[in-house]
C-alpha cells in the first residue's frame, strides 16, 4: 500500500511527471528521477521535483517500491517492458491512450505484465514541461486505473492508494472503455478546437480582425489548442479507431445542426441548445461525498482585483470555492464569474455580495 511506498522511480519528467514528483516529494516521498533529456533531468532537480536523477533506467529502478512511467504515448510500453525488466515491483503510467499499451505489455512480459497497472490522470494545464509542473496539479481531478483480469491485486491497490495521496478521485475501468470514453472527453474536444483554431488562423486578411474580436465563447472553446501539440500525433495514432468514431458522430451531429440553422428551424434550435446547456450545467464537479452544491453567478467589471474581491470575501466567509468560471462578455466590458460553492453556503455568499454593490444570483446544482 502507500504507506509503505518510500521510493518512487519517475521515467519522464515533463509536465506530468515532474507534477507527480513535487507531489510525491512533499509527501515525504524519495523521487528518483530520469529523462531522455540530460537538461531536463538536471532541470527535475533544480525546481525539486526529483531527490537525485539517473542515467539509465535499470538503475534507477534498483530498490523502488514503484515505478511512474511519464513518457509520450508512443513510448510507454517499451519503457513500461523495460522497468519490469529491470525488477520493479509495480508499474503505473500516465498515458492517455490504455488498451494498446496495455495489451503490448501484457503480450511481451505475460509473466510480468500482472505488475503493470495502466493509469490516467484527467489533468493537464496549457503550460508545457517542467515550467508547468505543479504538486496542487491532481487535487481533486479524476484519475482512471485500467486493471485487467491479469492485473496483481496488491499492484492495483498501491497504485490507487498512491493516486489517492496525491488528491485524486480514483475510477477504474477496463483499458477498452477508458479509450472510447475519454476519445469524447478529451481526444475529440482537442481535435475541435485545434480545428477552429487554425481555420480562425487561416482567414488571411480578417485575421487580425477576427482575433480582435474573439471573446468569450472563441476563447473557452479553443483554450485547449495552446497546450503542448507535440504529444497529439502520437494519441491520435494510438487511439485512432476510438477517435475516428467520435469524430463521425461529431461529425453528423453538427450536420444535423447545420440543417436547422439552413431551414430556419428556430423550435429544434432552441431544444438542442437548451438541451446542451441544461448538460452543461449538470456536468460534475468536485465535492465532498454527499454535499450538495451551488453556483454563484457574479457579474463583474473588466477591472483589477475584482475576482480577489470576490474570492477574498469567500475566504473571509469561511466559503471554500469548489470550482470557478469566467464567462467573459462578447463586448469585452467585463464578465460573470461562476462559483460552485456548498448549496448551505450559497445563499449566505450571494447576500454579502450583493451587500458590496453586485449583482449577485445563485442557483443549486442537481
Amino acid at each position: 500500500m502507500a504507506a509503505s511506498i518510500k521510493v518512487v522511480a519517475l521515467l519522464g519528467t515533463g509536465l506530468i511527471g515532474g507534477s507527480i514528483g513535487l507531489g510525491l516529494r512533499r509527501l515525504g516521498m524519495i523521487v528518483r528521477g530520469y529523462d531522455h533529456d540530460p537538461t531536463r533531468r538536471d532541470e527535475a532537480l533544480t525546481i525539486g521535483a526529483a531527490d537525485e536523477t539517473g542515467d539509465s533506467v535499470p538503475e534507477l529502478v534498483d530498490g523502488v517500491d514503484l515505478v511512474v512511467v511519464a513518457v509520450p504515448v508512443g513510448r510507454i510500453a517499451e519503457v513500461v517492458v523495460g522497468a519490469l525488466d529491470a525488477g520493479a515491483p509495480v508499474v503505473t503510467d500516465v498515458g492517455s491512450v490504455k488498451a494498446p499499451i496495455v495489451a503490448e505489455v501484457e503480450t511481451a512480459r505475460p509473466e510480468l505484465g500482472g505488475r503493470f497497472v495502466g493509469g490516467h490522470p484527467m489533468t493537464g494545464s496549457e503550460q508545457s514541461g517542467l515550467t508547468g509542473a505543479d504538486a496542487d496539479l491532481f487535487a481533486g481531478a479524476t484519475w482512471v486505473l485500467t486493471p485487467t483480469g491479469r492485473t496483481d491485486a496488491s499492484a492495483f491497490a498501491s497504485v490507487g492508494a498512491l493516486v489517492g495521496r496525491l488528491g485524486s478521485e480514483v475510477i477504474a475501468t477496463t483499458p477498452e472503455r477508458h479509450d472510447e470514453l475519454v476519445a469524447v472527453v478529451s481526444h475529440v474536444p482537442q481535435l475541435a478546437a485545434t480545428t477552429l483554431m487554425d481555420m480562425a488562423a487561416e482567414t488571411g486578411e480578417g485575421h487580425a480582425t477576427l482575433l480582435r474580436l474573439a471573446a468569450g465563447g472563441f476563447r473557452d472553446m479553443t483554450r485547449i489548442a495552446a497546450g503542448d501539440a507535440e504529444i497529439w500525433p502520437d494519441i491520435c495514432i494510438a487511439n485512432r479507431d476510438a477517435i475516428v468514431a467520435g469524430l463521425d458522430n461529431y461529425l453528423a451531429a453538427l450536420d444535423e445542426v447545420r440543417s436547422l440553422v439552413v431551414d430556419g428551424d428556430r423550435g429544434r434550435l432552441l431544444s438542442v441548445l437548451e438541451r446542451a446547456r441544461d448538460a452543461r450545467r449538470n456536468l460534475p464537479v468536485g465535492a465532498p461525498s454527499g454535499e450538495k452544491l451551488a453556483e454563484v453567478r457574479v457579474p463583474v467589471p473588466d477591472r483589477p482585483g475584482v475576482i480577489a474581491e470576490v474570492t477574498t470575501l469567500a475566504g473571509a466567509m469561511g466559503v471554500n470555492i469548489t470550482d470557478v468560471e469566467i464567462a467573459h462578455s462578447v463586448e469585452g466590458g467585463g464578465g460573470v464569474l461562476m462559483l460552485v460553492v456548498a448549496a448551505r453556503a450559497a445563499e449566505r455568499l450571494a447576500s454579502a455580495l450583493t451587500e458590496r454593490g453586485y449583482h449577485t444570483g445563485w442557483t443549486e446544482l442537481p
